[in-house]
């Protein structure tokens, strides 16, 4: 087997590995037995995916004579709905999946959020492995165990944190991924860097073009933010605490994704908007120096990602805002960066100082 990185969330009784490395999906089954000793399998993927990356997971697993199947879900945030839990409710049911059974999601960090809720409500709860295949379902949305899905009034505002077994992230499945797909997975990836480590931030400035990173890069990437969010979530699981600076970017990129129906903007592309709109709130109060949010807002266009807020109008920004789940009572909490690599949370950041640098980023009336 060639070269594998292991990162494990230490999180007790539910820890679990992160392995990275290359030739991973036609291992699937090699490295799930090495955890659990699952009774069936249904593998939950997405159509781009599906008949490619999906069928070498289900081979392997066929391969071990175990009983398995594959399944589709809408590519996306559009898998996200209770529509879509409901039928691969129903899927798992019609195929009678004991509680000794594994879901297996393979795809983005929408068939990630979707199937590990699937499966934390499945007879209570079944095992769960991820095998993400987008730069930021690998960086973010496989580690940590949030699941969820949407809804009309905000993004994951309805789901269980439901840890997995093992996550797989395999290089090479990046290697297909579109350029649009992987700009907004380097969004996360910058967003590590500001809250956690001015190195890898300073690593992806230092490149030729953070738009299209090379292998290097996106080996350095895939480790460090893994490592970061494992330490975080490994020392608050349940977002009490310190876990809240995993949020940087997200009260106002999720508003901004909410407001363009999920379907306008990518949710890596929206988290850049959050960041740059983050960092000048933290100008604004005197917390940040005017570099902090001219390299962050530097390097996210460097990145290929926007930076300001689309023609939307502030009233509705701020109704969606105050409906996300980290809002602190009535007051709107916000991840701002002090510097890179260092963060703090506030829930007492004027409502004016918000509105003045929301209307100077793009929003309207």
């Amino acid at each position: 087997m060639s070269s594998v990185t292991r990162i494990t969330v230490e999180l007790g009784e539910r820890a679990h590995p992160i392995l990275i490395g290359s030739d991973l999906l036609d291992q699937a089954a090699d490295r799930v037995l090495e955890v659990l000793r699952p009774s069936h399998v249904i593998i939950v993927a997405q159509p781009t995916v599906g008949p490619s990356y999906g069928q070498r997971v289900l081979s392997s697993f066929e391969r071990q004579g175990i009983p398995v199947s594959l399944t589709e879900v809408p590519d996306g945030e559009e898998a996200k709905c209770f529509a879509e839990i409901e039928r691969l409710s129903d899927t798992m049911l019609a195929h009678r999946l004991p509680r000794q059974a594994c879901l297996v999601t393979v795809g983005g960090g929408a068939v990630g959020d979707m199937g590990g809720f699937a499966a934390a409500i499945h007879m209570r709860g079944i095992a769960f492995v991820q095998i993400p295949t987008t730069l930021l379902a690998m960086v973010d949305a496989s580690v940590g165990g949030k699941t969820g899905i949407n809804t009309p009034r905000g993004k994951n505002l309805v789901g269980a944190f439901w840890q997995p077994r093992l996550v797989l992230a395999d290089l090479d499945t990046l290697g297909t991924l579109a350029p649009r797909q992987m700009r907004a997975g380097m969004a996360e990836v910058i967003k590590h860097g500001v809250i956690a480590d001015s190195a890898l931030f300073e690593a992806i400035e230092a490149h030729a073009s953070p738009s299209e990173p090379d292998r290097d890069l996106l080996t350095l990437a895939v480790r460090r933010s893994c490592e970061i969010k494992a330490a975080v979530v490994a020392e608050d699981e349940r977002e009490g605490g310190r876990r809240m600076i995993l949020n940087l970017g997200h009260t106002i990129g999720h508003a901004v994704e909410n407001l363009g129906g999920y379907h306008d903007l990518l949710h890596g592309e929206c988290v850049a908007i959050g960041m740059v709109v983050a960092a000048e709130i933290a100008e604004d109060l005197g917390m940040a120096s005017a570099d902090v949010p001219a390299r962050i807002e530097g390097l996210c266009e460097r990145a290929g990602l926007p930076t300001r807020i689309p023609s939307m109008p502030w009233p509705r920004l701020l109704d969606v805002m105050r409906s996300d789940k980290k809002v602190a009572g009535d007051r709107l909490r916000f991840v701002l960066p002090r510097c890179i690599g260092q963060v703090i949370i506030r829930d007492d950041v004027p409502l004016d100082v918000v509105e003045r640098v929301f209307r100077e980023r793009g929003a309207t009336d």
